[in-house]
């Protein structure tokens, strides 16, 4: 099952912006099933220890700030290779840089908001997952 599941955040720029309902379909279109989600916001400490591994990166502070400035939607999502096929549906990190149908490229600020949160790693969806759901809350 591990590289079955991946998660992600819809971010607080694309949750203001109205744009939750679109990246829940592009996410659904794309074959992913959602076994756990919830509207939540991210306290400051929340956001510090999701990023930990951010800390000593120039950009630690801005990030913690913008991810603890509004709600977001956090997601379990399900699929064979989730995390390599999600990387591919949400594209690059720079929707300039990001192709043209993914959800950066569609719904991304800018690089520092950029709409959607998709993990890096089978091990970290699973750390991130459990982060935010309680085994309980993943069906």
């Amino acid at each position: 099952m591990l590289n079955n599941i991946t998660f992600t955040m819809i971010k607080p720029d694309a949750v203001a912006d109205g744009h939750i309902g679109a990246i829940l379909n592009k996410i659904s279109e794309a074959g992913f099933r959602i076994s756990a989600m919830k509207l939540t916001q991210l306290t400051v400490d929340d956001a510090k220890k999701f990023y930990e591994i951010h800390s000593e990166r120039p950009f630690y502070g801005e990030l913690v700030t913008f991810m603890s400035s509004g709600p977001i939607v956090a997601a379990v999502l399900e699929k064979e290779n989730a995390v390599a096929d999600f990387r591919t549906l949400i594209g690059a990190t720079n929707p300039a840089e990001a192709e043209e149908g993914t959800i950066r490229k569609m719904f991304a600020r800018s690089v520092g908001e950029n709409a959607v949160h998709g993990s890096d790693s089978d091990e970290n969806a699973l750390i991130e997952a459990r982060f935010h759901f309680s085994g309980r809350e993943i069906f």
